[in-house]
């Protein structure tokens, strides 16, 4: 599409991708995959003063006079005020935390680069042999910080050394390229010596950075995990896309924590009659019948749930684009924090979506009971229908709109969303689906009680059963995942350890879900007989990613 706003977003994208060339891999720009972002003091300053005249520019242009073209302006212009707001409030000298800070995108861009050329494989070589740079700028970007005593918390900075220790290690996932080179057939001897050296290196890199970490930088780091009230808001907003009342929804999360357990002990007693729901869960997460031993059997099931739910839903309840109607599902590299996410597919689709779950390396036996839900989160009709429709819509949204922008009140919002209405569409066909589902919702609303009571020094109400008037603190935040969402221990730490280290990504979840289920029940109101469920799920999927505020005047507008 032509116009101002769609060539000034389109710049945006391509100035980004020049500047953040791991982002352009993941949209599958191969142009850029031999190189990495420059993260030293120097380059963060290049792309800030970058980002400032680009908004500039889009401030200068005349109103927009299309639907299309205003939504490309005002996403353009979200996605640099947040983006600035980084620079503004010097996040980036401090960002270090256990979960998705430059250390873990590095590592990801690697695992989704291409394999099945003999230029994938040059790529990946040229990278994993010059991983030291982006490394040692990432480096000097946080000794800014340091220097200023802006400075990641001590929790943070164990995690992360933990991290960058398995990758530097005798056994690194680093060392499977070797395996994979050689399983494809592809290469010569020349190739395969370069890539061996070039693992060697980037093993030598990650121990340079446990080095840095353990060594200088763990001595000034913060003691206090919380990042305060002011900065919490601040980000909160940045993953919502606008601002959020932090009081009014720490007091709506306990009202779903309380409504979310009720229901829970409703759903156990159909399982284990007379049973707490801690019985439940211990019966669930053991009982052989109800999981499997084996990784490879795991992945093979959530992969058979998502092509049932394409198969199903397309047509009744989805337009689903023939350009995803394949999705992957795979194992994640050992090494990070556990859990699954979602990779978005390439621009051109040659890439498709893929589902990654990282597993605990100790763990033998993998319950389903709340894997089904999480399978309809990340894969379909969740994120993968979600980031898919993003980017088919080619003729809509903006090439920025396209592939960098994401906000996770919008996209977090609508895959918890998914798994309620999978529940609704009779998807979780079993009793333990639906507590595991219900498991992961209360996993989420504690995430909102959680995640800003850590942050902004707030009390646990003097009315609730768990620990009541007691101030937060990691153990109680662990023990609470533990007894209330059902979750192992090894997964609570890394959970609330995450919450630690990304302050305000946590309540995107159930914030979002709140908003899109609002926004039903006000397009129920107001259509009555004419409601029509396919085309509410449209009007929500066919904007991209919006604020949330957004997300109400094109619902409804």
């Amino acid at each position: 599409m032509e116009g101002a706003a769609f060539e000034l977003a389109a710049r945006v994208a391509d100035t980004e991708a020049e500047l953040q060339p791991q982002e352009a891999t993941e949209f599958g720009w191969r142009e850029f995959d031999g190189r990495w972002r420059d993260y030293s003091p120097d380059g963060e300053a290049a792309r800030h003063q970058a980002l400032i005249g680009l908004h500039g520019e889009l401030k200068a242009l005349p109103a927009a006079d299309d639907q299309w073209q205003q939504l490309a302006a005002r996403s353009t212009d979200t996605y640099l005020w947040r983006e600035l707001w980084r620079y503004e409030c010097d996040e980036g000298v401090r960002d270090l935390n256990a979960i998705w800070s430059p250390p873990q995108i590095m590592r990801q861009t690697l695992d989704i680069m291409t394999r099945s050329d003999l230029q994938g494989w040059e790529d990946i070589v040229t990278r994993l042999a010059t991983l030291g740079e982006p490394l040692e700028g990432y480096v000097q970007t946080l000794e800014i910080g340091r220097s200023k005593g802006l400075v990641a918390s001590t929790r943070q900075v164990e995690a992360m050394a933990r991290e960058a220790r398995t990758v530097s290690a005798d056994g690194s996932p680093m060392e499977d390229f070797a395996a994979e080179l050689a399983a494809s057939g592809m290469g010569d001897q020349d190739l395969s010596d370069r890539l061996d050296a070039a693992i060697v290196s980037a093993k030598g890199a990650f121990g340079n950075l446990v080095t840095y970490l353990e060594g200088t930088y763990l001595a000034d780091a913060a003691a206090e995990d919380g990042v305060g009230a002011e900065r919490y808001a601040g980000s909160a907003a940045y993953f919502l896309a606008g601002a959020v009342d932090v009081a009014e929804t720490y007091e709506w999360g306990w009202s779903q924590v309380e409504e979310l357990r009720v229901e829970m002990e409703k759903v156990g007693a159909e399982i284990l009659p007379n049973a707490t729901v801690t019985e439940v869960t211990e019966l669930l997460q053991i009982d052989p019948d109800r999981g499997v031993a084996s990784r490879d059997e795991f992945v093979e099931l959530m992969l058979e749930r998502q092509h049932t739910a394409l198969a199903d839903l397309d047509g009744p309840h989805f337009d689903v684009p023939a350009q995803i109607r394949e999705v992957e599902v795979k194992l994640s590299p050992p090494g990070g924090s556990l859990g699954a996410h979602y990779v978005s597919p390439s621009e051109d689709f040659a890439r498709p979506g893929s589902v990654w779950y990282s597993l605990d390396p100790d763990q033998t036996f993998f319950p389903l009971y709340d894997e089904v839900s999480t399978a309809y989160h990340e894969g379909f009709p969740g994120h993968h229908l979600q980031s898919g429709i993003q980017v088919v819509l080619a003729d809509k949204l903006s090439k920025l709109h396209r592939t960098f922008i994401w906000y996770s009140g919008y996209g977090e919002g609508w895959a918890l969303y998914a798994e309620r209405l999978m529940r609704e569409l009779g998807y979780l066909e079993k009793p333990d689906y639906v507590f595991g589902m219900l498991a992961g919702e209360m996993l989420r609303a504690c995430r909102v009680v959680i995640d800003i009571g850590l942050h902004t020094g707030r009390q646990i109400p003097r009315g609730q059963p768990f620990h009541p008037g007691e101030d937060w603190s990691y153990q109680i935040a662990v023990e609470m995942l533990e007894s209330y969402a059902t979750q192992k221990n090894a997964y609570a730490q890394s959970e609330v350890t995450r919450y630690l280290g990304w302050p305000g990504q946590a309540i995107s979840y159930k914030v979002g879900q709140r908003r899109i289920l609002d926004l039903r029940e006000k397009m129920k109101k107001r259509d009555g007989p004419d409601f029509d469920l396919k085309e509410f799920h449209a009007k929500v999927l066919n904007s991209g990613p919006v604020g949330l505020d957004h997300l109400s005047e094109l619902v409804l507008g």
